[in-house]
């Protein structure tokens, strides 16, 4: 399969601290009518971290159920203990899905040979299709670009989520992308930037909002109308920045929230509302 697109990191809506699956199947419904390229629930977006074990399963088969084969499923598996985190892909690995999403360790900050051991060991323990996501203000270690070379010689990695931070090292691994390797940006700023120079799409948290958008200039890019295509960034640009001024999802979910797609835009603990400030500024853009 080919990965390329626009790619939702789907949130988990909650309502009285449980899920509210009511409002998750609403959710995965509308972004394939919007021609989403493919989703990814139980990432960071979706607060895999505040999710319990018996709701992982029951989101991954309700997500499964739901999508029907429509789009590709990834879904996010990550941690800071190796062997925890197969012995999590194994558990879900008998269920009809496409791929895992897996963020690099966080917090140890592993060397670069630790990152690659973490991935490889990942990589032999199952069939799954593996997205390796480098986040390093968050993790706390970068995956440098002869690392990710390495990563994308194993024959089950197939892309990364390119998060870096770093505008010389995503340049230069979109100059020198590997054969069969997808490169997307998962900094929202970085998606116009990310696709001409080569990438392969976005895992856009932002995507919640204006989906059509991001889709229009995914299309208008790879059809080499540039000029049409900075038009709809435009638009874009300026509500990205007041999406992540709070920790994410909380804004998206409010704006989600208002937008009548979910019935409460309630996160767990450390998440909380947003600030008046910034709802009267989102308000803005509805």
């Amino acid at each position: 399969m080919e990965l390329k697109g626009v790619w939702l990191p789907v949130i988990t809506p909650f309502i009285n601290n449980e899920v509210d699956y009511i409002s998750y199947r609403k959710l995965i419904d509308y972004y394939i009518d919007k021609k989403i390229s493919g989703i990814i629930p139980l990432g960071t977006t979706g607060e895999s971290s505040a999710i319990e074990e018996d709701e992982f399963i029951q989101i991954v088969e309700t997500t499964i159920e739901t999508v029907n084969k429509r789009v590709p499923v990834f879904f996010g598996v990550g941690g800071n203990y190796t062997d925890k985190v197969v012995r999590q892909i194994n558990k879900i690995e008998k269920y009809d899905f496409d791929g895992i999403l897996s963020v690099s360790p966080y917090f140890i900050r592993p060397g670069q040979t630790g990152i690659f051991e973490h991935f490889r060991r990942i990589s032999d323990n199952t069939a799954k299709n593996i997205i390796v996501y480098n986040i390093p203000y968050r993790t706390g270690r970068n995956i440098e670009n002869e690392t990710i070379y390495k990563l994308a010689s194993l024959e089950n990695i197939k892309g990364i989520k390119d998060s870096c931070g770093d505008i010389k090292q995503t340049m230069e691994l979109l100059l020198n992308k590997p054969d069969n390797f997808s490169v997307f940006t998962g900094d929202d700023l970085m998606f116009y930037l990310t696709l001409t120079l080569g990438g392969d799409g976005g895992i856009l948290a932002a995507a919640h909002i204006d989906t059509e958008k991001y889709i229009k200039i995914y299309e208008l890019v790879k059809s080499n109308d540039h000029f049409s295509a900075v038009e709809y960034w435009r638009s874009l640009a300026g509500l990205i920045p007041h999406l992540f001024n709070e920790p994410n999802p909380s804004p998206v979910k409010y704006m989600l929230r208002r937008m009548g797609l979910i019935s409460s835009s309630e996160t767990r603990l450390p998440l909380i509302d947003i600030s008046e400030n910034l709802k009267a500024q989102l308000d803005m853009f509805i």
